[in-house]
């Protein structure tokens, strides 16, 4: 079943490598996912710290792995943001970024989390899925 849905996703540290303000390496199965969410209908906005030339170059850096976003830094392409008017939050359904809670799971992960609608919280430093999450036993009728 196609999705609608918008994912913001950050570049350095997630997307590839951090060498800001270069780029870095692509991180394992970055782009194969990224370009799967986009067949399954999900709508990609890249939400980064760059801007001006090294935007540029992350954005060309993408294209040339064959992933196109709907928006860059907006919540749509072609909006225009007024400081005045609006905040600088965007439109989205889920942020992927390596400086997420517990830290940056991985592509193969994150999939899993997307497509399977997994529930996940952190513990120490690894991220768990819902399915492996210890259960506490409900006492009493209501809890």
């Amino acid at each position: 079943m196609k999705t609608s849905k918008k994912l913001a996703i950050d570049f350095d540290g997630t997307v590839v490598d951090d060498a800001y303000p270069g780029i870095g390496k692509p991180k394992i199965f970055a782009f194969e996912t990224l370009k799967k969410l986009q067949s399954e209908g999900y709508r990609l906005i890249l939400w980064t710290y760059r801007h001006g030339k090294s935007l540029e170059e992350a954005v060309e850096f993408c294209r040339k792995n064959g992933v196109e976003f709907y928006a860059i830094n907006s919540s749509f392409e072609g909006e225009v943001f007024d400081h005045s008017q609006a905040s600088r939050k965007i439109d989205a359904d889920l942020f992927i970024d390596d400086r997420n809670l517990g830290g940056f799971p991985g592509w193969g992960e994150i999939y899993n989390i997307i497509n399977d609608r997994i529930e996940f919280r952190v513990e120490g430093k690894e991220v768990l899925a819902y399915s492996k999450m210890k259960k506490d036993k409900k006492k009493g009728l209501f809890w």
